[in-house]
Order: C-alpha cells, then sequence, then structure tokens
C-alpha cells in the first residue's frame, strides 16, 4: 500500500484538508458533492505513476466552510489562490467530477497558468436545451441509487451502507455544502457557457453510458462546446467512473496524461 500524506494547509484563510499519494507527474483531483472518504482504490490506481493530491473543498470533509464562498464562482476563485500557493513548477493536470468538473472547467476559464490538461467526468455546469437532467435534491436514497449507480451490486452495497457517526455527520455536511453551491439554479451557471472559449488546455470528456443525472447528451454538449476535447463513453457505467470503472477511467486518464506529454 503507497504511503498516503494527510495534511491541513492554509490557503486565503480557509484551512483546507489536503490528502497526497503517489510520485511523479501531479494530478489535482477535485470531487464531486459526495466528498473524498478515503483513498480509494480509484486513487490509488490514479497515483500509479503519478501524485494525486485530492482537496477537500471549502465547506466539505475536514475543510473550513467560510461564509464568503457562496457559490461556484467563489469557489473556483478560492482555487485560483490555491494554485497560486501551491502548484508545482509543471502545473497540474487537472480532474473533476460531477461539480468537480464544473469547477475545473470554472478554473480553467479565469486562469489555466497552473492547469496543464482537464479531465471532466459527468461534470455539472452547463444545460442541454430539450434534455432534462436528473434533480438529485428531490432523489430518496433508492431513487439517487438508481439513477447514479449502473451495477446492480454496487447499487445495494450503497444502500446497505451503514456509516460511522463520524462519516455520517461528513455526508450531512457535504450534502449542505453541495446545496449552496448548486442549490440555485440547478447545478447550473448561466454566465459560464459563453466563456468556455478560454480553456485552452488539452481536454477530454470522461461520461458513463447510464448516467441518470446528467445524460449523453450532456457529455456531447460539453465536447462540442471545447473544439479539440476527446469524449469517452464509459460502458455499463452511472454517474460514478470512478467508483463502477476505477481501473477503466485510471487508464483513460494516464493515456491522455502520456499523449500530452509525447
Amino acid at each position: 500500500m503507497m504511503n498516503v500524506k494527510n495534511r491541513f494547509c492554509q490557503v486565503s484563510g480557509v484551512k483546507v484538508h489536503l490528502r497526497q499519494g503517489g510520485q511523479g507527474r501531479p494530478i489535482l483531483f477535485l470531487h464531486g458533492a459526495g466528498g473524498v472518504m478515503g483513498w480509494t482504490p480509484f486513487f490509488q490506481q490514479l497515483a500509479t505513476g503519478a501524485q494525486v493530491w485530492a482537496p477537500d473543498h471549502p465547506g466539505f470533509g475536514q475543510s473550513d466552510d467560510p461564509a464568503w464562498i457562496k457559490h461556484m464562482p467563489d469557489l473556483a476563485m478560492f482555487y485560483l489562490d490555491f494554485l497560486d500557493q501551491l502548484a508545482p513548477e509543471q502545473g497540474f493536470d487537472v480532474v473533476g467530477h460531477s461539480i468537480g468538473g464544473w469547477l475545473a472547467a470554472e478554473i480553467a476559464v479565469r486562469n489555466s497558468r497552473h492547469v496543464r490538461s482537464l479531465t471532466l467526468m459527468c461534470s455539472a455546469g452547463l444545460r442541454v436545451p430539450g434534455t432534462p437532467m436528473g434533480d438529485i435534491f428531490i432523489w430518496n436514497d433508492e431513487e439517487s441509487a438508481r439513477h447514479l449507480v449502473f451495477d446492480p451490486a454496487m447499487r445495494a452495497a450503497r444502500l446497505a451502507a451503514q456509516p460511522s457517526e463520524e462519516e455520517a455527520d461528513v455526508l450531512v455536511r457535504n450534502k449542505f455544502s453541495f446545496a449552496k453551491l448548486a442549490w440555485h439554479p440547478r447545478l447550473f451557471n448561466p454566465d459560464f457557457q459563453k466563456w468556455l472559449h478560454r480553456i485552452q488546455v488539452p481536454t477530454q470528456v470522461i461520461w458513463g453510458d447510464h448516467d441518470g443525472l446528467f445524460p449523453l447528451a450532456y457529455a456531447q454538449h460539453w465536447h462540442q462546446q471545447l473544439p479539440g476535447s476527446g469524449l469517452h463513453i464509459v460502458p455499463d457505467c452511472g454517474h460514478s467512473p470512478i467508483n463502477e470503472k476505477s481501473a477503466e477511467t485510471a487508464a483513460l486518464i494516464h493515456a491522455f496524461m502520456a499523449r500530452d506529454a509525447a
């Protein structure tokens, strides 16, 4: 098992919890609404030949919850400070899942100086006219599992899971912070799409073919809005390729990084 460091750093007066593991080209992983619950198999696979940084966003996990971060553009500006303070000289390959993908793109729109490449997985942030997204805020646990997880065994395990008291507290905290960032407008920034042309770094889009939150039309829309981007549809997968297809997803990211380095 690789050595994983858990540490705290101060950025713009905010204490941020950060996990780091692996050696090599640095990857910044920006998590989705559920946060980061430990060093997962995906991180283990991703950190083979790379150094993975996995912070808890402000308001999530063990990080501080500053009152001034009220919506996604605020969080993107915070991460610009994070990158200015902590990014290694060569920059990061930034990987974002769900609202983390939205966040990654919001960062790159503003300033990509520290961003070497982008991988956007099942990302929030855009709307597709005529194709409604799922409304995760009104789903109960069973509905969430059915819409987000394709694999029946993983869906059953999700529903049967009994989190510890500490884990349950973190999950509740994450839900509140998620709602603060994305409740209105739902998982969407109406002023965002018009600035996507500012993203000039190599970008790939990864999507589960059975994502019940953001249907495949959203993958195509992101791909069309980012000329030159790659698009990979992961078969037999829901909203979370990092959990349902962790090895395949890590391999897609490694291959993308290798092409960029060539």
